[in-house]
């Protein structure tokens, strides 16, 4: 599993993050993506914390804050690190923009298959003379980065489905002399510029500064907004000018992108989502499910928004493996798609999003407990993480490996009295809270309020960034495995 941490603006949280789309939320993908891009003109940062677009459309931390990464906390400069997770790898972005990663080797950059714990051993990558990261987005077994200040795009990994965009199925990465100025970034068009990334499972999409969406990689079921269910990225001349923008109809300005497993996203200015791709539980939220397609409807002005009940806008969206969740305003969330593992958060393992009376006023919104509203959201494969008001982070779903961080493996959300107060919010250690909070395949990392990073569930290939003294099993199946008793990723910087 896996999904996007998204900040609510002028709240807590936010960062690059990761997500499944294998089956059942096990390991099968990964994806992520910030909202952090912005058009000539725009401001999404409150008044006690100012942050401007530069004019290439990449947000610039003020002076007031200088290493504020490009989502805001109200009233306060936040050290943040931006984190991206796939199945079995963790890779994060420093303050000076440096990028990390551990876990499986192949889907690193590690110059090798082995995996790589974390640490102060773990080199920085390499992203080219002068090239220095904004955030990241992660599918199952390759990484994507977002450079600062050109707005271009880098992939290293495995590309069996043409994910790393590069007209090929070859793995980069995996051989010296692969990554920096050897590495070209993906090719989206004459005067590209990308200003915000999400990847999961074999797809990838960016928001460009122009206000445009594309998308590349796997397109089995239509996931890349276009025409047909041809891949794109793993055959020559299928990149660049040649790569079609995905049609959103006339006058739609789009604030952020955000994949699924098998699906897309976008949130719409004007507070709208529109889904498209893999709609078997629901999770495009369109009230029906459609069966036969021979090829993808188109979307268009005709393709329908998700109804979110009356009068409500969306403020962030995070696409899980096969469900979908919004962060509303006021602090709601609302989540709907498959439900197996009580990803939804209504106490049942009812799916919603297929039938007209499943969505709307008719969706509760998720029990975040008394008197409490999310500013973060994140969706995973087959599980749901908020931040709330208080600085708490909760999950819910999927448990299988200890990723909900609550000393077991048993589900949550998934059967009656399990929600709101009775959920209780993860142990991080005695007077931390959470700035971050994103799931991968089968573990959850967060960024803590000092900057420093945690990193909980399996650990089959050492994606939980423990050294090898203390690596090797999971985290957060028993008690006395969190809060105080979880290390610390030692990531160098």
């Amino acid at each position: 599993g896996g999904g996007d941490a998204r900040a609510d603006s002028g709240g807590v949280g936010g960062g690059a993050q990761a997500g499944s789309g294998g089956g059942a939320g096990a390991a099968g993908g990964a994806g992520g993506q910030t909202a952090l891009g912005c058009r000539a003109g725009e401001g999404r940062c409150s008044a006690s914390n100012p942050q401007v677009c530069t004019t290439g459309g990449v947000w610039q931390a003020t002076s007031a804050c200088p290493n504020e990464k490009p989502v805001c906390r109200v009233g306060a400069c936040v050290t943040r690190k931006f984190l991206a997770l796939g199945t079995q790898h963790t890779c994060v972005v420093g303050e000076a923009g440096q990028v990390a990663c551990w876990g499986i080797g192949v889907a690193i950059g590690a110059a090798g298959t082995n995996p790589r714990d974390g640490g102060t051993g773990m080199p920085t990558l390499d992203l080219g003379t002068g090239a220095t990261a904004l955030t990241l987005a992660a599918s199952s077994n390759s990484t994507c980065a977002l450079l600062a200040s050109v707005g271009k795009v880098k992939c290293w990994g495995m590309s069996p489905l043409g994910e790393l965009g590069q007209g090929d199925m070859n793995t980069r990465g995996d051989d010296p002399g692969e990554l920096g100025d050897n590495l070209p970034p993906v090719d989206l068009g004459t005067g590209a510029v990308v200003v915000g990334i999400s990847g999961r499972f074999a797809h990838f999409c960016v928001l460009l500064g122009d206000g445009r969406v594309k998308c590349w990689g796997d397109n089995s079921n239509g996931e890349l907004g276009l025409t047909d269910f041809a891949n794109r990225g793993d055959s020559a001349n299928e990149m660049g000018d040649r790569l079609p923008a995905v049609d959103l109809g006339a006058g739609h300005s789009v604030r952020s992108v955000d994949v699924g497993g098998l699906h897309s996203c976008v949130l719409l200015d004007e507070g709208k989502v529109k889904c498209w791709g893999a709609h078997q539980y629901g999770q495009l939220g369109l009230g029906t499910i459609p069966t036969n397609r021979t090829e993808p409807d188109p979307i268009g002005d005709a393709w329908p928004a998700v109804d979110l009940g009356t009068g409500r806008t969306a403020r962030v969206i995070a696409g899980g493996e096969e469900h979908t969740c919004a962060l509303l305003d006021g602090g709601d969330v609302k989540c709907w798609g498959h439900n197996e593992y009580g990803q939804l958060g209504q106490g049942d393992t009812k799916d919603r999003g297929g039938a007209p009376t499943d969505l709307g006023d008719n969706l509760p919104p998720v029990n975040l407990g008394t008197g409490r509203r999310a500013v973060a959201l994140t969706a995973g494969g087959g599980n749901t993480c908020v931040l709330l008001d208080n600085g708490q982070a909760k999950c819910w779903g999927f448990n299988n490996h200890g990723q909900l961080g609550l000393g077991d493996t048993q589900a949550r959300g998934d059967g009656p009295g399990e929600m709101g107060d009775n959920l209780p919010a993860i142990d991080l250690g005695t007077g931390r809270t959470a700035v971050a909070i994103v799931p991968g395949g089968g573990h959850t990392c967060a960024v803590l309020d000092d900057g420093t990073v945690k990193c909980w569930g399996s650990n089959s290939a050492d994606e939980l960034g423990l050294s090898i003294a203390v690596g090797g099993s999971q985290r957060g199946t028993a008690s006395g495995q969190m809060g105080d008793n979880l290390p610390t990723v030692d990531i160098g910087f």
